[in-house]
């Protein structure tokens, strides 16, 4: 399996610094955006405007035309998750037959309760789905900064060819075949580090930060075991890892949101496209399916009834300090 050619779906800051890497790694790129506005200025400025200061690389082509963009050997899908479905299912019908197509958003569909790859065997059914997550912002890609990732498919070779294929000095994405791990990580640690957020916004001190990190992450691992997940992957870089960046730094848009929250600021999960925190819209959807599997998430909980309005975060915070005494595990 060789991938040369790649079409990236999505003009965003994350699609954008994807498509960059790509063309580090000497592979041709197609960038694909909605809006002709957003080919335009990529095309004259050679700059997304949701990723301003970082020019496109040479080999990167802007287009407008989604046939155009899959004539490729491989997809990224770069756009928020609760998007994914409606941009798969306008793809499909220009998508070369048992063309790799990677999901790279970090959340669970609010109503279907599915994850990406399972939104792209949905509405791309001869697609390969395979998904790409881990500890990583866009701009840290952008500027070419050392960033890994792992990268999942079900088929161990197509996993690894993908990974060779995206891969270059700065942009190392470590290979997997336990999907739903990877998706189940991105997805939950997007909720924990809304309430890592609100800890810093109520300024609740390290200590509790700490705290609220280690038991969001005991969350997750009980989640994902529900699902099957690997506990390597749980503790790797698309777990435990990710967990640890959108958990410490206002540099994630989940842990901003959180803040803006805990500070008692209005907060709008997507105030503009570019700034979206997912894990607004995946908090009620990862709560439904740990309720679903008898797993107790009591963080996720509260976090998602405090967006959802039922919980004040005074409330949120007493109802995590008042639980009974156990032991730990």
């Amino acid at each position: 399996m060789t991938f040369q050619r790649f079409a990236v779906l999505g003009a965003g800051a994350w699609g954008t610094a994807l498509a960059n890497a790509l063309a580090r790694a000497g592979r041709a790129v197609t960038l694909w955006a909605r809006e002709e506005a957003a080919v335009e200025a990529l095309r004259t400025r050679r700059e997304s405007p949701r990723l301003a200061g970082f020019p496109l690389e040479p080999s990167v082509r802007p287009t407008g035309d989604l046939h155009e963009a899959l004539a490729a050997d491989a997809v990224l899908l770069a756009v928020p998750a609760q998007q994914t479905r409606a941009l798969a299912s306008k793809a499909a019908p220009a998508l070369r037959r048992g063309a790799p197509v990677i999901a790279c958003a970090k959340g669970i569909e609010r109503g279907t309760r599915c994850f990406m790859t399972e939104i792209i065997a949905q509405a791309m059914p001869h697609a390969r789905p395979a998904i790409l997550s881990g500890p990583s912002f866009a701009t840290d890609v952008a500027r070419g900064l050392p960033t890994a990732v792992t990268l999942a498919a079900a088929d161990a070779d197509l996993a690894r060819a993908l990974a060779a294929a995206c891969g270059s000095a700065t942009f190392r994405p470590y290979h997997s075949t336990d999907v739903r791990g990877v998706e189940i990580g991105g997805a939950a640690k997007n909720v924990l580090a809304i309430g890592a957020g609100i800890v810093a916004g109520r300024r609740l001190g390290a200590s509790a930060a700490a705290a609220l990190t280690t038991r969001g992450f005991a969350e997750l691992v009980r989640f994902g075991r529900a699902f099957g997940a690997r506990p390597e992957t749980l503790t790797g870089l698309s777990g435990l890892g990710d967990l640890m960046l959108t958990c410490s730094t206002a540099q994630s848009r989940n842990f901003s949101l959180g803040m803006a929250l805990g500070e008692g600021r209005a907060a709008e999960p997507a105030a503009e496209g570019a700034k979206l925190a997912e894990g607004a819209f995946t908090a009620s959807v990862l709560v439904e399916l740990a309720n679903a599997r008898g797993v107790d998430m009591p963080i996720a909980t509260a976090v998602a009834a405090v967006l959802e309005g039922r919980l004040s975060i005074d409330a949120a915070i007493e109802s995590l300090l008042t639980r009974p005494f156990k032991a730990e595990a």
